[in-house]
């Protein structure tokens, strides 16, 4: 009786998240299995391939990839000029929440881990550089312990990150349902240390944004585990 009521409980937990991202997301819907901890390893969908792009971190205006960001794990949104009143993410939880779980804990375990946002117009647009600095002078004021080394603001159009399909499934969609009419102005991209993505999640509500938190806790427990067994 136990086994059968967790099946239908899982069964819920995957038609609830189905029915938030909708059949066009279908990309994550395997995905949606692991949403506990007892999940062992998060789905691999393979390597998340980018030109160069100009990042503005702890250095200034640097000119990147994300080979850059090998063996660290990234997360990858997008950040509205129209923030923090207008935004396609959750702003406040992912500022009170996953952003300061980063900041708080960057000297422990979480300070594998890089937030990268492209900065784009409420259409999801590429901006001016002067646009991008307008965002970075906005975090800096709004956003307690604003880090920009471990918040890293990117000029590039968004379209060459979320680029992405599985099983003939394509990430970006254009709809009026999302923020701005595209997809891509509402997900959270989770890449691992070899730029592999690894989850994607609608960070339009707070409990989203919680839900990337577990993943992310999921995919350091990975790296912890197979740590642990080569020391073994």
């Amino acid at each position: 009786m136990e086994e059968q009521a967790a099946t239908r409980s899982k069964k819920r937990s995957v038609l609830a998240l189905s029915l938030v991202f909708g059949p066009a997301l279908i990309l994550i819907f395997m995905a949606t299995r692991g949403c506990d901890h007892r999940f062992k390893k998060l789905a691999d969908y393979g390597l998340v391939k980018t030109p160069t792009f100009s990042v503005y971190n702890h250095k200034g205006k640097q000119q990147l990839s994300l080979r850059d960001y090998e063996d660290q794990i990234v997360l990858i949104t997008t950040l509205q000029t129209t923030c923090p009143h207008q935004c396609g993410l959750a702003f406040f939880p992912l500022t009170q929440n996953l952003y300061k779980d980063l900041r708080t804990n960057k000297r422990k375990k979480l300070k594998q881990v890089r937030l990268l946002s492209i900065i784009v117009d409420s259409l999801g647009n590429p901006v001016s550089e002067a646009e991008l600095r307008d965002v970075q002078d906005m975090l800096k004021s709004s956003v307690e312990g604003f880090d920009p080394e471990l918040w890293q603001l990117i000029n590039a159009d968004p379209k060459i990150f979320y680029n992405l399909s599985n099983n003939g499934q394509k990430l970006i969609h254009k709809d009026p349902k999302y923020f701005g009419g595209v997809s891509y102005n509402e997900l959270i991209l989770l890449l691992d240390k070899k730029n592999h993505l690894r989850m994607v999640l609608n960070g339009h509500t707070e409990g989203m944004i919680r839900k990337m938190k577990e993943h992310l806790a999921l995919l350091i427990k990975q790296y912890d585990k197979e740590r642990a067994q080569k020391q073994d």
